[in-house]
């Protein structure tokens, strides 16, 4: 039976026992306590704003392109359907604006909205059930100090059954570890703050940590890696070959704070998203917090030839604009690289225009299957920093999926020293996914 097929059963099943459950269902009828419109002060407002962009709200309830901040409209592309983030602006009618705290913090911490109604995990309150009541209404009095937006949600695609929320009462059962963080004892206060920053209020574990057939969490492997929307997350343990064990800290603070680690590559995608709406807000004390609890994680092992090479042959042996005289490897990939790509990225890997387009130490490279970079290719890259330094152009329309398997094959080969795999089947699924 496939990957998606068992998803697919393994989901029915959860929602079908919900049927035989519905004593488990959170009630809907919680207390009330300050309503929208509620009068905030300022100070509480501010925390707020640090707090949600720590929480890397607007990422999610956001559509890319430029669409209206917190108005919703993202996709969700799941085994069985399509699915949009909400409007989270305090608009009465299609946003929050009638939430009560109660309401908000239910929401977070337990993955139930208003009037009961159960959210799906791709709204990551597994993690947020972590968040303290108090920064949750931080939160909510920031969003609520916004001018709401009018934007109706649309309907997600999905078939029966899994189009009954009220299911999700058995896998919250099943998979939600629903408490407050707690400080460990044998860390020190910052990397306690740093867990929290990790764990509750960033999430990472939901885009950085493997899933099981049913999508929970497998939390003893806790930030070993995964994939996710057809973008890789990589391991971030503490283990030196696989995850970010052998980078330094400026490496790793350079990377939350620009989306570029000197040496290690630069954020696309969903990470860059992150990057640009989250993380490089954080403060310098917050960063190195989340270094400090990094460095704590327990090292997960990944697949053997994932390790990241910094001196690939090929690169360590050509110039900027030339590969070595003695150099044996013609083909449609060299052709397409030298056409399309050298100019920007340079045959030893170091990059032109900008450290962006340094491709040595990058985990992309060094991944055989080259998920992310096919997207890249695909896709391009468009950081949104506000310098416009981050930027690659998409490839995508310009050259067929043999062409752009056989360019990052090659790129894989080059930069990370590696045979590549990729094929043009799985150009052609990436293109689908969108």
């Amino acid at each position: 039976m496939s990957r998606p097929a068992r998803i697919r059963l393994a989901a029915a099943g959860v929602i079908l026992a919900g049927f035989a459950a519905l004593a488990l269902q959170v009630g809907a009828g919680r207390s009330t306590t300050a309503q929208a419109g509620a009068a905030a002060d300022p100070a509480l407002i501010d925390r707020g704003r640090y707090l949600a962009e720590a929480a890397d709200c607007a990422a999610c309830h956001t559509a890319p392109g430029g669409g209206p901040i917190y108005a919703g409209g993202r996709a969700f592309k799941l085994p069985f359907g399509t699915m949009y983030s909400t409007n989270i602006t305090a608009d009465a009618a299609t946003g929050i604006g009638g939430w009560s705290d109660d309401d908000f913090v239910n929401a977070l911490q337990h993955g139930v909205g208003k009037g009961g109604r159960h959210l799906y995990p791709s709204m990551p309150y597994t993690s947020y059930t972590g968040m303290s009541r108090s920064d949750a209404l931080a939160i909510k009095a920031y969003l609520f100090s916004l001018r709401p937006l009018h934007a109706p949600a649309r309907p997600s695609t999905f078939p029966f059954p899994f189009n009954q929320r009220w299911g999700m009462a058995v896998w919250n059962a099943l998979f939600l570890k629903d408490r407050r963080f707690e400080a460990d004892p044998a860390l020190t206060a910052q990397q306690n703050r740093g867990a929290y920053l990790a764990t509750a209020l960033g999430h990472c574990g939901e885009c950085h940590t493997p899933r099981n057939v049913a999508f929970g969490l497998e939390r003893g492997r806790q930030f070993a890696g995964a994939v996710l929307q057809g973008w890789r997350a990589y391991n971030i343990t503490a283990d030196k070959a696989y995850g970010v064990g052998a980078w330094s800290d400026r490496q790793l603070a350079d990377y939350l704070r620009t989306g570029h680690g000197d040496g290690r590559g630069s954020a696309s995608g969903p990470m860059g998203e992150a990057v640009a709406y989250s993380l490089r807000h954080l403060s310098p004390e917050d960063s190195s917090a989340l270094i400090a609890y990094l460095r704590t994680v327990k090292p997960q092992p990944g697949a053997a030839g994932t390790e990241a090479n910094l001196a690939p042959p090929a690169a360590v042996a050509a110039t900027a604009w030339a590969p070595a005289a003695d150099e044996k490897s013609p083909g449609l990939g060299k052709h397409i690289f030298e056409g399309a790509c050298s100019s920007c990225h340079q045959w030893n890997g170091q990059g032109q225009q900008n450290a962006y387009a340094a491709l040595i130490g990058a985990q992309s490279v060094n991944d055989p299957a080259g998920l992310n970079v096919v997207q890249t290719v695909l896709h391009g890259v468009k950081l949104p920093l506000g310098d416009g330094a981050a930027f690659m152009p998409a490839f995508g329309s310009g050259y067929s999926d043999a062409e752009v398997a056989a360019v990052a094959n090659y790129v894989i080969g080059r930069f990370g020293g590696k045979a590549g795999k990729v094929t043009p089947a799985a150009v052609y699924k990436a293109r689908e996914a969108g």
